[in-house]
């Protein structure tokens, strides 16, 4: 009998016991290779020992000191190392303990901008269609995936959604990828003039679209688009890279590669490596100044934000993305499993996509190749593989409803930047024999 409410009411998950470097132990002994870094988090794999020596000494030195009374030397380091390192213009860093709290951080601190700098009509969100941003109210408002929010309906802010910039289903035969991409930026200017620009806060997206659509990186221009049209009426551009952040596509920030800069950026999963829970809201000198000459305060904060021991990971998880080069290993090493699954599945009859960038990588599956077409949501064929997988010893991320919220299916791999060679081959073998059990 246990006490914990599980995620499945209605089923029992296997104990983990420990972890090693790709690999999570049940308490069977049964061994699991992790395919998708748990949600995208395991950067760094399940036992690095620079990571857990920063976490024993930080926390024998100081482990808790609330940040209504102090900073702290580990959230000092780490800002500063972040920031170093940020798009150009980024220049605050606010720690929290997740993603959804890094969203949440950076809606509210829109607003209150908006109230600074004497705007306070500007109280609409914009985003796209098939996003996903969080878990919390505000978070989960603004995403776009319609089975996560049906039920929270009554209890969220209204949003406008756009359409997100997804190739695959969007692009129509005669159009090339640039066009494409300026044609569904510009649905921001459209909706913007319907709602009235000036009551808009900001527009909010992925760079690189994790859960709800299987790594879609946004195709070459469409986010240069995005930002001019942000710019050109007064609209802040949030980017979530919560989930595709930290090095995951293959540059420590996923927007470096889209040549565009936000206004606020939120990153987790990967900036603390699963070792603590942390995430951050980095933000423009322009916005932390409205604070700063206006009000001074932002209201807003959580008990455990700026948490030395979570910022001390952090730190020790940074450190070795750049310096230790785990950044550039990503890149390198999500080369060599793009292959290895085009290779494997590039001419599979119900494989209709494969995508991503460095170790964000995604697999679309469709009934029909020729048509798109995808899988009866009743076949339950994400669920089918996934649970295929995980009894072939393979962790790996498959959703549902990647079409429109409720039709489609996808598997999205988000592996530690350790993987070897060889054991992209047993993700491959193990994903092969998930795909037969789950497609028979």
């Amino acid at each position: 009998m246990t006490h914990v409410f599980y995620r499945n009411s209605r089923s029992t998950p296997p104990k983990a016991i420990r972890g090693d470097g790709a690999y999570i132990y049940d308490d069977t002994g049964k061994q699991y290779l992790d395919g998708s870094g748990g949600a995208a988090v395991s950067c760094l794999g399940h036992s690095d020992p620079d990571v857990i020596a920063a976490v024993q000494t930080q926390v024998a030195s100081l482990d808790f000191a609330h940040t209504g009374f102090f900073t702290s030397e580990p959230a000092e380091a780490l800002a500063e190392r972040l920031i170093a390192h940020a798009p150009e213009g980024l220049d605050k860093v606010y720690f929290v303990s997740g993603g959804s709290e890094a969203v949440e951080t950076a809606l509210k601190m829109a607003r209150q901008y908006c109230v600074e700098i004497g705007e306070p009509q500007r109280t609409r969100f914009i985003s796209r269609r098939q996003s996903y941003h969080g878990n919390t109210l505000g978070a989960l408002a603004v995403g776009g995936n319609v089975w996560r929010k049906a039920q929270f309906a009554p209890l969220l802010a209204e949003t406008s959604h756009i359409a997100p910039c997804y190739a695959y289903r969007g692009q129509e035969e005669d159009e090339s990828l640039e066009a494409y991409g300026q044609r569904v930026a510009d649905e921001l200017e459209t909706e913007l003039l319907r709602v009235g620009p000036e009551t808009v806060i900001a527009f909010i997206a992925e760079p690189v679209v994790g859960a709800t659509l299987g790594a879609v990186p946004a195709v070459p221009g469409y986010f240069k688009r995005i930002r001019e049209i942000c710019d050109r009426h007064g609209v802040l551009l949030i980017l979530d890279e919560v989930m595709c952040g930290m090095g995951r596509t293959g540059t420590l920030f996923a927007c470096e590669q889209d040549g565009v800069a936000p206004d606020i950026l939120t990153i987790a999963k990967g900036l603390g490596a699963g070792y603590q829970p942390i995430g951050a809201t980095l933000c423009s000198a322009r916005i932390h100044a409205a604070f700063a000459q206006g009000s001074g305060f932002f209201q807003h904060g959580h008990t455990y934000i700026g948490h030395p021991v979570a910022c001390a990971a952090g730190h020790a998880v940074v450190t070795k993305l750049t310096e230790g080069g785990m950044v550039a290993r990503a890149a390198q090493m999500g080369e060599k499993l793009d292959i290895a699954l085009r290779d494997a599945f590039g001419n599979h009859p119900h494989i209709g996509d494969i995508r991503g960038r460095g170790m964000f990588r995604g697999l679309e599956l469709v009934e029909d190749r020729t048509s798109k077409a995808p899988f009866d949501p009743a076949r339950g064929i994400n669920k089918r593989v996934k649970a295929a997988a995980f009894e072939a010893g393979l962790i790996c991320y498959p959703m549902g409803g990647t079409v429109d919220g409720q039709r489609g299916d996808h598997v999205l791999l988000a592996p530690p930047f350790i993987l070897t060679e060889d054991q992209i081959g047993e993700l491959i073998e193990k994903l092969g024999i998930a795909f037969d059990a789950a497609l028979a």
